[in-house]
């Protein structure tokens, strides 16, 4: 999860490789470094803390030089400090890496048998001295970097300098996302392409198990093997100021108030309102494939796992087809009842998603067809699927994933209606009303986000709490979770998401005036159920914050606040409830001074396991 920039061309690096650090800061930020190649040698500065300590340090300088690497850290073997933070330098061999090596102990051991002297407590300082005694004996830098990949097991993209080779850079990937970017008399290489987006448009996703070899007027890919391999950049059309903040204090706030645009990015083109018909041809899920479909899984993490839950409910109501939603760290592990009569659904933000790779390669060896639902294009979740649908959310900087959720939902929408009219389940007359709810759901997200005062009011009255419990039936059990989530991991208040029906079975014995209740209690089929959940915590004396449609005297009489939600059919419910739970933890946080995009110990995209 840590984050790298490789950069060599005419330019200076320097101010280069800091710009790309902080915007894969989201990846990592226990510590910091880089290492530039000058006139008068290497320069390597180190700092722990975020990116801005690093800039201090180097501020106090003047550091020239064409060739250079960074990186972010975010910490796996070994504290953030000084001496753990990247780049890791043994002899004229400087190396910046993220992944875990999982045989270091075994190497570190034979390596100090060998005479090396280890500086820090991390698994990527061997790789620095494995390269380094490859060299020693006589091999290449090229031949002593292939040697020493090759004695590695583990996950690891690397950038690695040779102080001796100052020509080129070399960048190595596997099982962890590495992009080249393709400049003018310079090439950059990034573990995302917002570190890449302002030099350059032309850019190629490394795979697993590939070496390049990197100069600032060309580009070398090999195998493991030193076999060569094509080089096939590809130009996409991504505006860099869209991973700005543009204004907003935040990523996070910016990220929730694009979801109206990222909505109606992800539903373009594929829903054709004038023919009222979903067009999935890009995802290649044709009739003939979806009628010998028996069972759906999801596979996901975090956020992308409570999308999945929703789905479930969604798919299985629009297509009749029983629907599991597995964890993927935990799916991985197990002996999955998969066959080719089973279409597994792997949502990831990124693509890159350790344990959702995991996940979609041990579900394709028992036979199952893959279909991805990613924001980034050309991602490894996307290139090893069968079929992919991508959101076109636009960069998602913040780690607490909002746009990404509810881009995800629509993708499922869009899903579950397509196979839903392909296999005859549901009419073109009932198609065509899902198709019109979707078709207003941006006007009436943009309609919620106007009010985004009344969240405020509710945040400035619940911020100082310390415990918070949401709470859910049926569809609204994973916006619970969600929500939950939401608040957790960017305030630090403990919160809990738990279906509604079941707090008679253990959490309502929690229940207390100094531990707020959120209730998502939307009309349709369980809303008599979910009103009776809130008077039975109303009869124990909690205090009670519910969103629920306009009309719903009952609830707002039980509640001691309540905002508003616009009526819609149940089934695109979360879409909207999700939009001010996310505004109601972002609020909180900032009142709370937290930090809202960086939040501590977690990292955007999970890329090691």
């Amino acid at each position: 999860m840590c984050g790298i920039v490789g950069y060599i061309g005419k330019r200076h690096a320097l101010p280069i490789i800091l710009d790309g650090l902080k915007r894969l800061e989201y990846r990592g930020y226990d510590s910091s470094g880089v290492a530039i190649l000058t006139d008068a040698g290497l320069v390597l500065k180190r700092k722990k803390g975020k990116i801005k300590d690093l800039v201090g340090l180097v501020g106090q300088e003047t550091i020239n030089g064409t060739t250079g690497l960074g990186h972010t850290r975010w910490a796996t073997h070994g504290k953030p400090s000084d001496e753990n933070a990247h780049p890791h330098r043994a002899g004229d061999v400087v190396v910046v890496h993220n992944g875990i090596i999982e045989n270091y102990t075994e190497l570190r051991a034979v390596l100090k048998g060998r005479g090396h002297h280890f500086k820090s407590e991390t698994d990527t300082e061997i790789i620095a001295h494995l390269i380094e005694d490859h060299i020693k004996s006589g091999e290449s830098f090229e031949l002593a970097v292939l040697a020493s990949i090759n004695q590695l097991k583990g996950s690891f993209a690397l950038g690695i300098m040779h102080t001796k080779s100052p020509d080129r850079l070399i960048a190595v990937r596997e099982a962890s996302p590495l992009v080249i970017g393709f400049g003018n008399t310079e090439n950059i290489f990034a573990s995302d392409m917002p570190a890449i987006l302002p030099y350059t448009n032309n850019m190629l996703f490394m795979n697993d198990g590939t070496v390049a070899v990197i100069t600032a007027d060309s580009v070398k890919l090999l195998d493991f093997t030193g076999s060569p391999l094509p080089v096939n950049p590809k130009h996409f059309d991504i505006n860099p100021a869209t991973a700005e903040k543009g204004g907003y204090k935040h990523f996070m706030q910016k990220e929730i108030f694009e979801q109206p645009q990222a909505i109606t990015d992800t539903m373009r083109d594929r829903l054709l309102f004038d023919k009222k018909e979903i067009d999935l041809n890009e995802a290649g899920l044709e009739g003939k494939l979806l009628h010998a479909m028996k069972r759906i899984n999801f596979v996901a993490c975090g956020t992308s796992y409570h999308a999945g839950l929703t789905g479930k409910y969604i798919i299985e109501e629009m297509t009749g087809i029983p629907v599991d939603v597995d964890v993927a760290s935990e799916f991985r592990y197990k002996t999955p009842l998969l066959g080719n009569e089973t279409l597994t659904i792997a949502i990831s933000q990124s693509g890159e998603t350790a344990d959702t790779l995991a996940a979609i390669r041990l579900a394709k060896k028992h036979g199952s067809r893959i279909l991805s639902i990613c924001n980034v294009i050309d991602s490894t979740i996307a290139r090893e699927s069968d079929h992919v649908l991508y959101t076109h959310a636009g960069p998602e900087i913040s780690v607490a994933s909002t746009k990404a959720f509810t881009s995800q939902l629509i993708a499922i929408y869009l899903i579950a209606i397509h196979i839903g009219r392909s296999i005859g389940r549901i009419s073109k007359q009932q198609a065509s009303l899902y198709i019109d709810t979707l078709v207003t759901i941006p006007s009436l997200l943009d309609n919620l986000l106007k009010q985004e005062d009344k969240i405020i009011a509710l945040a400035k009255e619940y911020a100082k709490c310390s415990d918070f419990l949401y709470l859910g039936r049926g569809i609204s059990y994973p916006v619970a979770l969600e929500g939950a989530l939401k608040l957790k991991e960017i305030s630090y208040i403990h919160a809990e998401g738990y279906p509604a029906g079941e707090i008679k079975h253990g959490p309502i014995a929690l229940v207390n005036r100094d531990m707020p209740v959120v209730f998502i209690a939307v009309k349709g089929r369980v809303f008599e159920k979910i009103k009776n959940n809130i008077e039975e915590v109303k009869a124990r004396d909690g205090r009670i914050i519910s969103f629920t449609n306009t009309g719903n005297n009952d609830i707002q009489n039980l509640s001691d606040s309540f905002f508003l939600l616009p009526e819609i059919d149940e089934l695109f419910t979360p879409i909207l409830s999700i939009v001010p739970l996310q505004l109601l933890a972002y609020h909180i946080a900032v009142m709370n001074g937290t930090d809202v995009d960086q939040p501590k110990n977690l990292a955007k995209s999970v890329t090691v396991e």
